[in-house]
């Protein structure tokens, strides 16, 4: 198997250049909040010998180098492409693409509105354990968490299990919809703990015109998009860009469901 961080053949150069793996992170190519395996990442590098290979995740770049990267082996090297919320800020062979702003977008005026009603909602939500940071507000979107973003581990683990019998966050997204009709925002469920909240057509379907540009640079057309996520169905992060007609679906349960479809698929 190739050794993660290996030299890379060009992207025009790939053996099967009109194809791209897209992966979702949390439970696809690592445990939620948690890195990548050594195993993962060199298949990861494997594949990329034969495919364009990148990730799209609704964190920060910074979380994902923090999943995905290495100490000698940062994150943008490693992938042709990082997709860092939902691609709102962007990465190709290592240089930066041009971004959107949620902010911008929206409006302060608007942006307090919506900010207030959740921590309002929160204060009064009654639920077993609340730590700290509700709302974490990134470039293209903000994260939304009923527990607090400075959850532990431990913690994360529990409020999941809360969650999945509850429907804690699914009964605050249905509110907020119900609130704020008319500023044309979508309201995903991903990971552990929270929610993503962006304007509608910033989900992780976004990355596809960095993508799809790759005709402009290089020549190179990326005629079978692979998809990987674990939350593939309605109101999940992944079913967007899951359901897209331009992908092809892969529905995963956890990394090591990954890299068995990965091994099947292109013989590695």
């Amino acid at each position: 198997m190739a050794e993660a961080g290996a030299v890379i053949p060009p992207l025009e150069a790939r053996p099967i250049k009109n194809t791209i793996c897209l992966f979702d992170v949390d439970e696809t190519l690592t445990p939620a909040r948690r890195h990548a395996s050594p195993e993962m990442l060199s298949l990861l590098s494997a594949l990329r010998r034969k495919v364009a290979i990148g990730y799209v995740g609704g964190s920060d770049f910074r979380k994902q180098e923090e999943q995905l990267g290495t100490a000698s082996q940062p994150v943008a090297s490693q992938f042709d492409f990082c997709f860092a919320e939902n691609g709102l800020t962007a990465f190709r062979m290592g240089a930066p693409l041009a971004g959107s702003s949620f902010i911008e977008w929206l409006g302060e005026a608007r942006y307090k509105e919506l900010v207030n009603w959740i921590l309002v909602y929160v204060a009064r939500l009654d639920i077993p354990i609340k730590r700290g940071t509700f709302v974490e507000f990134r470039n293209g979107m903000i994260n939304v968490s009923p527990v607090g973003r400075n959850a532990s581990q431990e913690e994360r683990d529990a409020f999941q299990r809360y969650d999945a019998a509850h429907g804690v966050r699914r009964e605050m997204v249905r509110r907020l919809e119900s609130a704020f009709p008319d500023l044309g925002l979508k309201f995903s469920i991903g990971g552990q703990i929270s929610f993503d909240v962006f304007p509608h057509g910033w989900d992780k379907t976004y990355c596809l015109r960095h993508v799809e540009a790759e005709k402009d640079r290089t020549g190179v057309v990326f005629s079978t998009i692979h998809f990987f996520g674990d939350k593939a169905y309605e109101g999940g992060n992944d079913w967007e860009i899951y359901s897209d007609s331009r992908t092809v679906g892969h529905k995963v349960d956890g990394p090591a469901d990954t890299m068995a479809q990965l091994r099947e698929m292109f013989d590695l």
